[in-house]
């Protein structure tokens, strides 16, 4: 599954994964760039999602205020 299709739940799960293996006192250190490139992608991955839920959260609120606007009047 590439960068882009990964569901965010997804996403934070691999990176648990990554996180629990670098923890690790024998990883292998020809993994190690390669883990931790993985994880950068990953963390970007989540945050985007994090930033798309709330750009589309916040227009939703948006939209409710301005019907509660439009019924008072």
């Amino acid at each position: 599954m590439s960068t882009q299709e990964i569901g965010y739940a997804d996403a934070l799960s691999e990176l648990q994964q990554i996180l629990s293996e670098l923890e690790a006192e024998d990883i292998d250190i020809d993994v190690l760039a390669v883990k931790v490139e993985r994880a950068a992608e990953l963390i970007r991955v989540c945050r985007g999602r994090i930033n798309d839920a709330e750009v589309r959260v916040k227009e939703i609120v948006a939209g409710m205020d301005g019907e509660e606007g439009e019924s008072s009047e």
